[in-house]
């Protein structure tokens, strides 16, 4: 009688262990039962027909996928090397096991194809200057076409961009150009602002010949505060008033 007690509690506890399943918040079971999709059940505790109920797992997180560096020639005809990295989530777990062999498989192939196909429509300034433009574009292509395996993009995110070593040399050299440029465009525009207040200045010392006087005398000031082997001979300047008016009687 107890051996068939032992048998008897050992099957039970074979049956409870195949037919109780414990599934976690973030999965969903996918129910076959005789090959037919009943629906998706969890979290929790599911109850199963032993040798009947067949269960799928899946994930109902976030899954971060890289996508393979790819070979893309721009609209401008550079060749440049792209890559990118791919958030999505299941969003229906019967879509994701039933019309779909591998969702994760096929999401990274169809967002290599699109890399290419949207990296290939743009030029190289707006690959480089808009990744925000194409990082929408390219999550709203891929989510169209994982809609139906029940997978939801969530974003894509362009993560490095390979230049051919000639172009980022013709980059560089067209960089510095452009500060040279700026730099002698600001030198320039200083040149020309310093003239005007030198023609501002002398204009309003003509008016009034003391403070042409006076500044003369800030000068010889300056200078003498200087520890400098330098010998000034003040000169008055109505001499020079002088000499101009017997230079013009003279004419």
């Amino acid at each position: 009688m107890a051996p068939s007690i032992i048998v008897l509690a050992v099957l039970i506890v074979i049956f409870l262990a195949s037919a109780i399943k414990i599934l976690p918040e973030y999965e969903r079971g996918v129910i076959f039962r005789l090959g037919r999709v009943i629906g998706a059940k969890g979290p929790g505790i599911i109850i199963l027909i032993p040798f009947i109920d067949k269960i799928v797992r899946v994930s109902l997180r976030v899954i971060t996928m890289d996508v393979p560096t790819q070979d893309v020639i721009t609209k401008d005809n550079v060749s440049v090397k792209v890559d990118a990295v791919v958030y999505f989530r299941v969003v229906d777990p019967v879509k994701a096991i039933v019309n779909v062999e591998d969702f994760i498989y096929a999401t990274s192939q169809i967002s290599q194809t699109t890399l290419r196909s949207v990296c290939g429509q743009a030029e190289l300034d707006e690959l480089l200057s808009q990744r925000e433009k194409l990082n929408i574009k390219l999550q709203e292509i891929i989510d169209k076409e994982t809609d139906a395996w029940g997978v939801k993009v969530v974003s894509v995110e362009l993560k490095r961009i390979d230049l051919p070593e000639e172009l980022v040399k013709a980059m560089a050299r067209q960089a510095e150009a452009e500060r040279e440029r700026r730099a002698k465009i600001i030198a320039a525009e200083a040149e020309y602002q310093a003239a005007q207040k030198l023609v501002e200045a002398a204009q309003l010392l003509a008016k009034q010949p003391i403070a042409m006087q006076l500044r003369y005398l800030e000068t010889l000031n300056t200078i003498g505060q200087k520890n400098a082997k330098t010998i000034v001979f003040p000169f008055p300047t109505e001499l020079m008033s002088f000499f101009e008016s017997l230079n013009t009687k003279n004419q």
